[in-house]
């Protein structure tokens, strides 16, 4: 089984939320044979990632056992960025990835997004972490 530093994804979570009001969440799959974006899409609903005021979640959603993810924004976020900058994030995803760096390629894509949610939707004093920041790790469950 692949090692995942969940403490140090929910860390960076945080760390990176502390300068936006956006969300991230990192949720880690069992072993599946279905479609990885529908599941994703799934995942991104059980979570309740659409109903943040902003519509400014992203979901890091990772099937280790096929090395497979997807990083999915709201439409909130999707409407501020390019198709390049989710196809940055998935490079950065997939180069640490391939050398076996699970967390490490969380951890920067995490705080890639966060800078960029801090960039159209800065943090305010008013803000309420409106998501868990825990991992979301089904392979436990």
């Amino acid at each position: 089984m692949v090692r995942i530093d969940k403490n140090r994804i929910r860390q960076a979570i945080q760390k990176a939320e502390r300068r936006t009001s956006g969300e991230i969440c990192v949720s880690i799959s069992p072993l599946f044979w279905g479609d990885v974006w529908k599941e994703a899409e799934r995942a991104f609903d059980r979570l309740g990632m659409a109903a943040t005021k902003d519509r400014n979640a992203v979901l890091i959603f990772l099937v280790p056992a096929r090395h497979k993810f997807v990083v999915l924004g709201d439409r909130g976020i999707s409407q501020k960025v390019s198709q390049e900058f989710w196809s940055r994030i998935a490079r950065k995803l997939a180069e640490r990835f391939a050398q076996g760096d699970f967390t490490g390629g969380l951890v920067a894509a995490i705080e890639a997004v966060g800078k960029r949610l801090a960039r159209h939707f800065p943090y305010l004093e008013s803000d309420v972490n409106e998501l868990p920041d825990a991992v979301d790790d089904l392979r436990r469950r």
